[in-house]
């Protein structure tokens, strides 16, 4: 069965299986030939490889010992001054030195990341720390500046050949007819690869991609517009929450999809339409951080209901 997921059947075991940019693989591929790293931070969207990189570095670039914390299931001071310190004070007995992969480390408390600024520094000679996380913004700036920062995101075409050869290797047919939904289906995700490949295994039925045509999408965001022009404010949270299948309650994804539509809109002035992205955008970006998302996106439908008030 666990051959079965497509996710882990192709998950990267080296460097390169992964999907990096050219410049991105030559720097990683020069920690081979000196057997050491430097501090390395991961920053990127959920599914483009950041922990199975950090995996690859300590198993297959480097071949050091190492262990692996999840820093947001145990992000206290106690996982710090514990798990970490004793492990750093340890003498590498595989490879130049040791690794400890801090992942999801946006999800360590304050407390948590201030104390491992000094400790990073104290056991240099023998450490190093591979830091993962999904918003930069959420790691203070002490510890950015102690590492080397990379974006992972990678190049959409790889992405896209990725999944072809996917199909390819588990010999499902892709049809004509189907090219373009299927090219479709990996941009609405991306850079989420785990999900375009996960939606890849969703959609293969009997050897053949069956991917829906977009008219449902398209007529739950025509009737979600609609609502928002005539400014029908309770009616459309009312839409939202009885419809959040339709983007499987993925409140960026619903945004993201809001965002098209309206650029694509041939019916609106180009300053209104530009002033609506700009809304649009700024709820965007707050998904990321917003404890509720269903009322982020409620009141960016708000302030679109607030614009057409105005006209």
């Amino acid at each position: 069965m666990f051959n079965s997921l497509f996710v882990e059947k192709y998950r990267p075991a080296t460097l390169d299986d992964i999907i990096l940019t050219e410049e991105n693989y030559k720097a990683f591929n020069q920690f081979r030939e000196q057997e050491e790293i430097p501090n390395l931070l991961f920053a990127g969207a959920p599914g483009i490889g950041k922990t199975s990189l950090a995996k690859i570095i300590v198993n297959d670039l480097i071949k050091c010992g190492h262990i692996y914390i999840n820093a947001s299931d145990e992000n206290d001071i106690e996982t710090i001054r514990t798990k970490c310190i004793t492990y750093a004070k340890q003498r590498p007995t595989k490879g130049k030195i040791n690794v400890i992969i801090l992942d999801e480390c946006d999800g360590l408390l304050q407390e948590s990341q201030r104390a491992l600024r000094n400790i990073i520094e104290e056991y240099s000679r023998t450490t190093r720390w591979i830091l993962t996380c999904n918003y930069i913004h959420r790691i203070i700036p002490a510890l950015q500046s102690r590492c080397q920062n990379y974006d992972l995101t990678p190049p959409i075409l790889e992405v896209v050949k990725r999944c072809a050869d996917i199909l390819n290797y588990e010999k499902i047919t892709l049809t004509e007819d189907n090219r373009d939904y299927f090219i479709k289906l990996i941009k609405k995700d991306y850079p989420d690869i785990r999900k375009c490949i996960n939606n890849i295994q969703k959609y293969s039925v009997n050897g053949r991609l069956m991917i829906e045509k977009e008219e449902t999408d398209k007529a739950f965001i025509d009737e979600l517009y609609e609502k928002i022009e005539a400014k029908q404010v309770v009616q459309v949270r009312k839409f939202l929450v009885e419809n959040d299948d339709k983007f499987n309650g993925e409140y960026h994804s619903l945004l993201k999809l809001l965002f098209n539509y309206t650029f694509e809109k041939e019916d609106l002035k180009e300053k209104f339409k530009r002033e609506l992205l700009i809304i649009i955008s700024e709820y965007l970006y707050r998904n990321t951080f917003v404890l509720d998302k269903e009322i982020n996106a409620f009141t960016c439908c708000l302030e679109l209901v607030k614009k057409y008030e105005n006209l």
